[in-house]
């Protein structure tokens, strides 16, 4: 328990020095907002729509098929470091986790998911 003393009082240093830094910039900083700097800027685009505007839902639909397929690579990396140790047991199970992706993949390429107009 004693090693975890140490790793809080990090955590509490860190956090005052940030809520400090954050204090000081707003007490200190210069306000001189105008509408130029207040207007919102992406990627050196100007805005020409609202931010509340409608997105397809096969926008959303491909960012949750890319989210299952990314943690699909985070599974596979610890697998990747041990599979001397887990040896044939390892090397099915693997197999079938990437079979049942492999159909899931299948499945939403045929319904038409991965389609992009």
């Amino acid at each position: 328990m004693l090693g975890y003393g140490a790793v809080l009082v990090l955590v509490a240093l860190g956090g005052t020095i940030a809520v400090v830094f954050v204090g000081l910039s707003r007490y200190l900083g210069p306000r001189n907002a105008n509408a130029a700097k207040l207007t919102t800027y992406e990627c050196g685009v100007e805005p020409v729509k609202t931010a509340r505007e409608r997105f397809p839902v096969r926008f959303y639909l491909v960012a949750m098929l890319f989210i299952v397929f990314d943690i699909e690579a985070v599974f596979l990396y610890p697998w990747a470091l041990l599979f001397r140790e887990l040896g044939l047991f390892g090397l099915i199970e693997m197999a079938v986790f990437l079979m049942v992706l492999v159909v899931g993949l299948i499945y939403a390429w045929r319904k038409g998911a991965l389609e992009w107009e």
